[in-house]
């Protein structure tokens, strides 16, 4: 990608995210608040996944 392209490319960025700015500061003071239970849901199938993974790498090791 030519130069001025990248430069292009972080000032989008850089417009979107103060564009984006006050819309996440409301939600992060009136959006919903995660309990235990809702983490326990997130990473169950994570390691889930992270454990498949493990057991993929070493079936092909052997």
């Amino acid at each position: 990608m030519p130069l001025w392209g990248k430069i292009a490319l972080a000032i989008l960025f850089g417009i979107m995210i103060w564009r984006m700015w006050p819309a996440l500061r409301h939600h992060q003071k009136h959006g919903p608040k995660g309990t235990a239970k809702d983490w326990q849901a997130v990473i169950m199938p994570l390691a889930l996944v992270a454990g498949f993974v493990l057991l993929l790498i070493f079936m092909v090791k052997k």
